[in-house]
Order: C-alpha cells, then sequence, then structure tokens
C-alpha cells in the first residue's frame, strides 16, 4: 500500500541537526517500511516520519506494535552509517539512550538489546532494520499515555505522559548528539542500564540462556556468565 502524502512539519531547534526533513502522517501503515522505500530510492540520511496511528507497526520477531492514536510517540530516521556490520546495532543503543537523554528525571534505563524501560515495564522499543545496502532504519514507539493499556500489559508497561512534538525534538536533538559521538555510546550504556547485574534468561532461536548479565563486550554484546550472546529476547530475572 502507497501510504498517504505526509504533511511537512518542521522546528527551528532542528536546525544544525541531520533530522531537518520530518514527514508527518496521521496514519500509515509502518514508518520504519516508508523509509526503507526511501533509502531504495536513494534519499539522504536524516529523513524523519512520524505518525499519529500505524496500522502495522513492527517491533523485534515480527511483533506488532500498535497503540491508539495519540497515545504514543511513533518515529523512525533514516540514517546511512560508516559502520561495519558488526558495529551497526550501536545506532539502536544510541537511540536508547537519547530517550533517556530527552526524559531527565524519569528513571528510564536502557534494557538490552532494544528496549527502554522504568523500572520493570517497557517505556519503548527500538528496532532497526538495514536495506543490505548500507542504509539503517531506527524506528522507536515510546508509550505516552497509559489509559489504554489493556489488561494484558497494564503491569508491564510504562508511559511518560508529556507533549509529544517536545518529546519528538528533545529525541532528534540527543540521538543527532549521540551518533556523532558513537565511540562512547557502550560506556553510557553500562551506566544506564538495567540489565547489567541483572540474572537474566536470554531465549534465543534453538536455546535458552540463564545466568547474570555481567557487562557488555567491546561490541556491545550482553556477556552472560561465561556466554557471549550477540542478540535474543532477555526477561530479567531478579536482582544480584
Amino acid at each position: 500500500m502507497v501510504p498517504g502524502s505526509p504533511a511537512t512539519w518542521s522546528d527551528p531547534r532542528l536546525g544544525g541537526t541531520r533530522f531537518v526533513d520530518v514527514r508527518w502522517f496521521t496514519s500509515i501503515d509502518s514508518t520504519n517500511a516508508y523509509l526503507l522505500d526511501c533509502a531504495a530510492r536513494g534519499e539522504a540520511e536524516g529523513v524523519v516520519a512520524v505518525a499519529d496511528e500505524q496500522r502495522a507497526g513492527r517491533g523485534r520477531l515480527g511483533r506488532s506494535w500498535i497503540a491508539p492514536a495519540g497515545a504514543a510517540l511513533l518515529v523512525s530516521v533514516l540514517l546511512r552509517p560508516h559502520l561495519a556490520a558488526e558495529r551497526r546495532h550501536l545506532v539502536t543503543l544510541a537511540a536508547a539512550l537519547a530517550l533517556i537523554d530527552a526524559l531527565p528525571g524519569s528513571g528510564a534505563r536502557v534494557k538490552w538489546p532494544n528496549d527502554v524501560v522504568i523500572g520493570d515495564r517497557k517505556l519503548a522499543g527500538i528496532l532497526a532494520e538495514a536495506d543490505g545496502h548500507g542504509a539503517v532504519v531506527v524506528g522507536m514507539g515510546c508509550n505516552l499515555r497509559r489509559d489504554w493499556f489493556p489488561p494484558e500489559l497494564a503491569s508491564i508497561a510504562a508511559a511518560v505522559e508529556v507533549d509529544r512534538r517536545e518529546l519528538l525534538v528533545a529525541w532528534l536533538r540527543a540521538y543527532d548528539e549521540r551518533l556523532d559521538a558513537l565511540d562512547g555510546v557502550l560506556d553510557a550504556v553500562v551506566d544506564h542500564s538495567a540489565t547489567i547485574g541483572r540474572r537474566v534468561r536470554v531465549e534465543l532461536a534453538d536455546e535458552t540462556v540463564e545466568g547474570v548479565a555481567r557487562g557488555l563486550t567491546a561490541d556491545g554484546f550482553l556477556q552472560v556468565d561465561d556466554r557471549v550472546v550477540t542478540a535474543g529476547d532477555v526477561v530479567h530475572l531478579r536482582p544480584v
């Protein structure tokens, strides 16, 4: 499906960042899918797609991200990072850190590999998708209202009740700064980690690993006891 025409949206506070081309949709299938199409057409780094509502929002492992119109910040950005393939996940971690930067005092922390949590409740999920030709689209959904949570989410999801446009600007500005300083991302993730020091269960494609999350490797992967985990669903069990 070809998405409807977006409205051009701007804010002077984004001047000087890479994120000045902001396209706002009332409704769209997926902001990530839209920007992957933009990447295929050769559009430059820095395009931002925002939606009031996504009809087919995507999360990790093919899961859906569903929220009523206006209940979440739904945003994706098009990047063309000059990074080796094994380091591209740094842009995901940088996006999580940027959300924490944009929400001072919220208590938000990074849950490895791609979530932001408050306590043990999920505030935001981040999905990065590469096109195989150097482009990476990073999408984020951040809950901004609690009143729509169904019973199955009420005990595991968090929300921050802030202005959506203000959060968008703050996140894009912080993300721009984090992308310009990727060498410092891993240290910052350790400082803001909700995972390190926890007993965790990591669900992989063909096995489950359980142990203590000891830290991150030099490449940003999770060290669970003597095992290095490069990807997987992480369940926090209890502090150690």
